[in-house]
């Protein structure tokens, strides 16, 4: 059971942060972006930002208008590591869309039932019917990363669920589902950031838990497991886009982008469209764990 959260990340940030990365805090002037390895050294202007926006989702609008008129079904897996900006991403996704046919799933931890099940017994329960667009906050791939980090799950059900997971992503896409899996890929200092400015937010407290403070002396262990996975189940099928989410702006765009420029609906401008940013979304070459 989920305890409520009771602080602990200005602590760490005070005793356990490394140096390098309590110092990009410290030391960061406004806009700037934190992590030394992303590709730009602010983030993207607001007006900007919202202009490609707004032409993005009109995309959008038309993409499911799209799905609606030939029974397209379209499911949308986002993870990363906490604090990496997927609830925002998802947010921008389905803000301007019909939501009885564009939903959201957001899963809790397995009850007593769903625990003796299958291990995508539940996710299939969730799966798209013709003309809907379903978007994973946290999917299956928990079992590949966090149930290991925390030693949720026994080595041996993780490498059984390695041998299942391409051959059950290989039968929703044989099924005719559109199937993409974005990874959105945080630095150290922009998690910690992220993670002390919501400690101090009373509206955002509540997407705070022990699991994060804990997560926070895991960083390592995260980075072996997420690269161990990515790299086991990127295939030609079911490809990886990774998101670099230290600006997200940036992030927001090319995760939007990620899944429009793949898809042949009626009606696609691709003035609006624009251009996938190759420094910020791309294949499983752009982790950095």
């Amino acid at each position: 059971m989920d305890l409520p959260f009771d602080g602990g990340i200005s602590q760490f940030f005070a005793s356990n942060a490394p140096d390098a990365v309590r110092d990009a805090i410290t030391g960061a002037k406004k806009n700037q972006i934190l992590n030394s390895d992303y590709p730009y050294v602010t983030r993207m202007k607001r007006d900007a930002y919202e202009n490609e926006l707004d032409a993005l989702q009109i995309e959008l609008v038309r993409l499911q208008a799209w799905a609606r008129t030939t029974g397209e079904r379209i499911v949308v897996v986002f993870e990363g590591r906490d604090a990496a900006g997927k609830g925002g991403t998802i947010s921008r996704f389905r803000e301007n869309l019909n939501p009885r046919h564009a939903r959201v799933v957001a899963l809790s931890k397995p009850t007593d039932v769903e625990a003796g099940q299958w291990y995508f017994q539940r996710y299939i329960d969730h799966m798209p019917s013709a003309g809907e667009i379903v978007l994973f906050d946290r999917s299956w791939y928990n079992r590949g990363v966090v149930e290991h980090v925390f030693e949720f799950c026994a080595p041996e059900a993780r490498e059984k669920w390695f041998g299942q997971v391409s051959t059950f992503e290989n039968m929703l896409v044989d099924e005719g589902i559109k199937l993409f899996k974005i990874w959105l890929n945080v630095g150290q200092a922009t998690q910690l950031k992220r993670f002390l400015d919501r400690e101090t937010d009373l509206l955002k407290q509540w997407k705070l838990s022990w699991i994060d403070v804990e997560g926070l002396n895991r960083w390592d262990a995260y980075t072996e497991a997420i690269g161990e996975t990515i790299t086991r189940t990127h295939s030609a099928a079911a490809p990886w886009t990774i998101v670099r989410s230290d600006d997200k702006r940036r992030a927001r765009l090319n995760a939007i982008r990620s899944v429009l420029t793949t898809l042949d609906y009626a009606g696609r401008d691709n003035t609006r469209l624009g251009d996938i940013d190759p420094l910020v979304a791309g294949g499983p070459d752009l982790w950095h764990g």
